[in-house]
Parts: C-alpha cells; sequence; structure tokens
C-alpha cells in the first residue's frame, strides 16, 4: 500500500516526530515506601523501559515527594496499602503508537506505582506560568474613592450615558 502526498498532510503536525512516532508523556506517582536512595534507580527503569520500547527521551522530571488529595490505595501481592503521599514524577517522549500498550502492560505489573497516565501531547514546552494572587488581594473587598464600601448604589445620570454613547458612536 503507498502512501500519498495528500495522506501525510492530513497527519497532525503536532504527533509527526523521527520516524513516525508519536509523542506522548506519563505522569506517573510511586509508592512513598520507596527510599530516597532507590528513587533515581525506579526513576532509571522508567527510562530505560522506554527506550527498550523503541522510544525516544524528550524531556522528563525527577519524582518529588507530594501529599495527595486523597488517600490511595493499591493492592501488591494480596495485601492492601494505602498511601497518603507519593512520588510525582513525569516523562515526555516519542514512540510507535503500537507500543504504548505494551509499555502500559509492563507498568501495570509494577508494584512501585500507585497510579500513571499516559498522554498524546505535542514536542513543544506546554508548562504554563503559574499565576500569583497574594492573600491581601484576594481577600481585599474594592473601596470606592471616598473610603466607602463597593457595594453601595450610586445614583445613574442618564443624560451624562447618553453624551458618552454619542461621542463613542462618532468616534
Amino acid at each position: 500500500m503507498q502512501v500519498s502526498e495528500k495522506d501525510i498532510e492530513l497527519k497532525d503536525e503536532n504527533e509527526m516526530t523521527e520516524g513516525d512516532g508519536r509523542v506522548y508523556e506519563v505522569g506517573y506517582l510511586l509508592a512513598s515506601t520507596i527510599t530516597e536512595e532507590n528513587l533515581p534507580v525506579v526513576f532509571g527503569n522508567l527510562k530505560e523501559l522506554v527506550s527498550s520500547l523503541g522510544g525516544i527521551a524528550i524531556a522528563d522530571e525527577m519524582p518529588r515527594m507530594i501529599q495527595l488529595a486523597y488517600p490511595m490505595v493499591k493492592v501488591v501481592a494480596n495485601v492492601r496499602n494505602k498511601f497518603n503521599t507519593a512520588y510525582f514524577g513525569w516523562v515526555k517522549f516519542t514512540m510507535d503508537s503500537d507500543k504504548i500498550l505494551e509499555l502500559k502492560k509492563k507498568l501495570d505489573l509494577d508494584p512501585n506505582y500507585i497510579r500513571f497516565l499516559i498522554l498524546k501531547t505535542v514536542k513543544e514546552n506546554t508548562i504554563a506560568a503559574k499565576r500569583f494572587v497574594g492573600r491581601d488581594m484576594a481577600h481585599r473587598k474594592p473601596k470606592t474613592e471616598k473610603g466607602e464600601d463597593a457595594g453601595v448604589a450610586v445614583p445613574i445620570n442618564k443624560e451624562e450615558i447618553d453624551k458618552e454613547i454619542d461621542a463613542l458612536v462618532e468616534a
């Protein structure tokens, strides 16, 4: 079966990379029972697994300890383990789409992973800048020029509003 130029143009440009692999990102939670000394080993094993399946790592972040929003349970060898903290990390890589299912199966079998999520993404850096809202500004009520609360009703002068509208329409 031949691939025409038209078929190539129809592919999503964000998903095209070298060798026609797609760009994926895996975000994961590692069990907090892993020691700090073994953390780089587990992280290295994931990157090695990706490369053994023909993937090429683009970017990654070393896992760091986070507090979970709710307790998570993972059953390993018929033992129920409950986690309130975990190591969170991610790896962005390119891989053929037919190998992703195999990656998922291998991560499912690894008892170190509490949860993971594999997403299709783009090669570019998509980290959004964090917006900072100071606590002083978040809870402050807006004040009027006289120092009164902004919730006080101010009478509306219809003639002034009509003049302003006319001036805007003419401009």
